[in-house]
């Protein structure tokens, strides 16, 4: 099998017209081409395969909740849960709406309010947060060039009143601890890491390799844990589009509004693809298609 001949022959059969918008509402992003397009897929033994704009950089936005997740699931186990359950949604990424009915209790980790309280458990054990995010950032890729774009960080404060909102109201239920400003400011960050394709599908391959990290052997988190933290992508990773994902793609997997989606295959692979322009729900509308070509055509999902 030829995968980087079946990257281009996926690309090829897309439409001609994106129909997605790129998202605007941090200003930010608005500026990255509707035009950009790239993937990187990397397997556990690590082949990798590459096609289109794969090499540069974009802000992966709220695949990076993946990445505190786990941080906060290394330090809290089971304790976590009480804070932040694993149900999916089926409301958008910034909904208030179900926190009045669970008693500040976000749905799940991967919409706004759950990311925003995993946050804020690691503000109780993290010395220097940004900094020691990104040093976890760069084990998983063994990439230390990885960083923050702090355009977008600054960005995503000036934008961030619906944050500050969801905030507050669970800081009434007694689900916040720190302060609101130095919660913002390290959220914003963590959602402006910036990465290309290939180190996004190179970070998240340990999720794809029982939790042990291919390239310096280390175990980041235990194979219970990674199925965990497996399950709630493929529950939780795109949304209130998480089932049409799992029904058309088939893997586990985490969007951004950058544009960005990754997925992975356990024991198998890690891809990552890169289409700025978005569908109604906050997906990247190419994305969605390609991933669910590529399934189809390698023959590959989890079920």
């Amino acid at each position: 099998m030829n995968v980087n001949e079946i990257l281009a022959k996926l690309h090829a059969k897309l439409p001609a017209e994106n129909t997605g918008v790129v998202a605007s509402y941090i200003p930010e992003l608005a500026h990255v081409g509707s035009e950009k397009f790239g993937v990187h897929a990397v397997t556990v033994d690590q082949r990798e395969y590459s096609f289109g704009d794969a090499q540069e950089g974009f802000s992966i936005q709220s695949i990076a909740k993946v990445l505190s997740l786990t941080m906060a699931y290394q330090r809290e186990n089971q304790e976590l849960w009480k804070r932040v359950d694993v149900e999916p949604s089926g409301t958008p990424f910034n909904s208030l709406i179900q926190l009045e009915s669970d008693g500040g209790i976000p749905r799940n980790p991967m919409n706004n309010s759950g990311a925003l309280v995993v946050c804020d458990v690691l503000l109780n054990y993290l010395a220097d947060p940004k900094k020691d995010l990104l040093a976890f950032v760069h084990s998983l890729s063994g990439d230390q060039s990885i960083g923050f774009n702090e355009k977008v960080a600054a960005s995503e404060r000036e934008t961030s009143s619906r944050n500050r909102a969801l905030i507050e109201f669970m800081r009434s239920f007694g689900n916040i601890h720190n302060d609101t400003e130095r919660l913002l400011d390290f959220y914003c960050s963590l959602c402006s890491i910036e990465m290309s394709c290939q180190q996004l599908a190179q970070t998240f391959l340990f999720l794809a390799n029982e939790g042990q990290s291919p390239f310096t052997g280390e175990q980041i988190v235990s194979k219970k844990m990674t199925k965990r933290l497996n399950a709630i992508m493929q529950l939780c990773g795109l949304y209130d589009e998480a089932g049409e994902f799992a029904f058309r793609v088939g893997l586990p997997g985490k969007s951004g509004v950058g544009g960005g989606i990754v997925a992975l295959r356990p024991r198998d692979y890690c891809v990552a693809v890169w289409s700025p322009p978005l569908n109604p729900k906050g997906n990247s509308n190419f994305g969605m298609t390609f991933l669910e070509g590529f399934t189809s055509e390698v023959g590959d999902s989890i079920f």
